[in-house]
């Protein structure tokens, strides 16, 4: 699988004073834009790659799956994740988040989306159709 699951750093003392705790990840490449998003429970973000930047994913609420194929034809794989998790999904791979409940996150960008010459390629990976400029996508009836 393409897709890794980031473990954070945890500074003890963030837990022992009492007042929560930060948990640090560190990225392979600087990060250069970031959105934050809002998934609404069981329907998708994603059915796509990037072949021009890596992205970074972190659930900062809710839970859900981020869901890869090597190919379109190739048996799916998929990392649960939940509030305070994060992957890291190189360039030129497929994927798709599935949210169980409702999701908010942070995706984390290496390129400036407006800086690529192409930034998205759509591809229904099995999870359920729509995404933002998924040209299969009819929108909801008015």
């Amino acid at each position: 699988m393409k897709i890794e699951k980031l473990q954070p750093e945890l500074n003890l003392a963030t837990v022992r004073d009492g007042r929560g705790g930060i948990f640090t990840f560190y990225p392979k490449d600087p990060i250069v834009e970031f959105n934050f998003m809002f998934i609404k429970a069981h329907k998708v973000r994603g059915n796509h790659f990037h072949p021009e930047f890596d992205e970074y994913f972190l659930v900062t609420s809710g839970e859900g799956i981020m869901v890869t194929k090597d190919s379109v034809d190739s048996k799916e794989e998929f990392i649960y994740l939940t509030t305070g998790q994060a992957v890291h999904t190189p360039k030129g791979t497929r994927h798709v988040f599935y949210a169980i409940t409702d999701c908010t996150a942070v995706a984390m960008l290496t390129k400036k989306w407006n800086d690529c010459k192409v930034p998205i390629v759509h591809e229904n990976l099995g999870m359920g159709k729509g995404d933002h400029g998924d040209p299969s996508y009819k929108g909801p009836k008015s």
